[in-house]
């Protein structure tokens, strides 16, 4: 048959997809815009009744759902129950309760794990090219990956995809045949878009001293948030930057348009942004959209350490939860509770920290405010005991605060800190000074 046949008889409603999922099953959808629909997520938690002992596994949530919701999934438990592999704002309400499991991936094996563990995958797509191929859109991240070797394994007995034409069409190693999938959902509903972050006067401090360490012709990685925000503004001036990144970067039509990201020196893609998902505003899905200097590749493409570290001068930017006094880096939870995961963060500061040139920068406030309002450091003698090392050690480059820039990679253990301690908050430098003497010196 032909693929207009082909994908006619795939077409289902919504219930009939949802019927697929089977007792025991793990359920995963694509990464953030590129998950389900809010409906479907609902289509398959109305069958609670009927169902036992199925995980629904997702990253990045963008779309509200019961599914974070603590109360109703306590109600459930034991029938459907939740497992993230990163997790956002949204779901810190339902972790801090404990119920969801958590499976541990980075962004570049991420593909491959849950390829290994999905019973059943579900992606949002575009619909069928003249070709007979959909787009997946703002998020290819795993989802290729997971198709395809899932498949193969012979682990992954349906794929589904639901079909939005509102989803944008991009660019690059985005696209999949009709054939590789068992069901198709037709739904059309709006791209979930955020409005950008305004950086206070800290995330400028912040942002200020991380422009000292971007220069001319560099290739960038960087996330979200108001301190990305602030460098992104901060970027006037600089020429032929490149982008080699996990998310799309915020500001990028401005920064192609003013001409300081131009790709033009990079040894890859010349020319083009190169990323695996976006999240941001309508002006960036239509920029994005059938833009030929925008392509989308799998996560385990983009990040592969491998790759990211054959781009001279490769500066990533992440943000973590706190650093402690020897270097390691903490981005994921506070003790077992999780907050987000490992992410791209792991990734690209392997793939810098073997980038000729390269610089890990890895950016945190010096402090936060507690709610009995004393202050507590971002910079610790150690953690609470269960918080998972995002960035080992012996990987840490510079970190930033508000307060300057601390350079870890060739410093000892007690130079690390003696330079952690002087981009700590003031007031809280005497408290670490004592516990550095504690910890890494002699007693007496």
């Amino acid at each position: 048959m032909d693929w207009q046949e082909e994908y006619k008889k795939k077409v289902v409603s919504m219930e009939e997809a949802a019927k697929q999922v089977k007792s025991g099953d793990v359920v995963a959808t694509g990464l953030g815009i590129g998950a389900c629909s809010t409906d479907m997520y609902q289509s398959i938690l109305d069958r609670h009744e009927e169902l036992r002992d199925v995980w629904i596994l997702d990253a990045v949530q963008v779309r509200p759902s019961k599914l974070y919701d603590p109360q109703f999934m306590a109600s459930i438990d034991g029938r459907i129950n939740y497992m993230p592999g990163f997790g956002m704002v949204t779901i810190r309400k339902i972790h801090s309760t404990l119920q969801p499991d958590f499976l541990p991936v980075t962004s570049s094996d991420a593909g491959e794990k849950i390829g290994n563990v999905a019973d059943v995958f579900m992606c949002m797509v575009t619909p069928p090219n003249k070709q007979g191929y959909v787009n997946l859109g703002l998020s290819n991240f795993y989802s290729m990956q997971v198709i395809r070797d899932g498949r193969a394994s012979g682990k992954q007995r349906v794929t589904i995809g639901e079909v939005n034409d509102q989803m944008p069409t991009i660019f690059g190693n985005n696209w999949l045949h009709v054939s590789e999938f068992d069901y198709f959902v037709e739904h059309s509903t709006p791209m979930p878009a955020f409005g950008r972050a305004e950086p206070g006067d800290m995330e400028k401090k912040i942002a200020g001293h991380v422009l000292e360490l971007i220069n001319d012709g560099d290739t960038i990685q960087m996330g979200v948030g108001g301190i990305p925000e602030a460098v992104v503004s901060g970027l006037e001036g600089k020429r032929d930057l490149g982008v080699l990144t996990e998310m799309f970067p915020i500001g990028l039509p401005d920064l192609v348009k003013k001409g300081i990201v131009t790709n033009a020196l990079k040894p890859f893609h010349k020319g083009i942004t190169v990323a695996t998902f976006c999240i941001g505003d309508q002006a960036m899905y239509d920029y994005t959209n059938e833009n030929p200097v925008c392509e989308f590749y799998p996560a385990s493409y983009t990040n592969n350490p491998a790759f990211i570290a054959q781009h001279p001068n490769m500066v990533a930017i992440n943000m973590a939860l706190f650093v402690d006094l020897s270097g390691q880096i903490y981005s994921e939870g506070l003790g077992n509770r999780m907050i987000s995961g490992t992410g791209g963060q792991l990734d690209f500061m392997i793939g810098s920290y073997y980038s000729k040139g390269g610089k890990g920068i890895t950016l945190v406030s010096s402090s936060r405010k507690l709610k009995d309002g004393t202050l507590a450091s971002s910079i610790v003698p150690e953690p609470p005991p269960g918080t998972p090392v995002t960035v080992p050690r012996t990987l840490a480059n510079y970190v930033v605060t508000e307060y300057g820039i601390a350079h870890l990679k060739y410093k000892s253990r007690r130079q690390r800190a003696e330079a952690l301690i002087n981009i700590a908050h003031p007031d809280l430098r005497g408290e670490l000074r004592k516990s550095l003497k504690k910890i890494f010196y002699p007693a007496g």
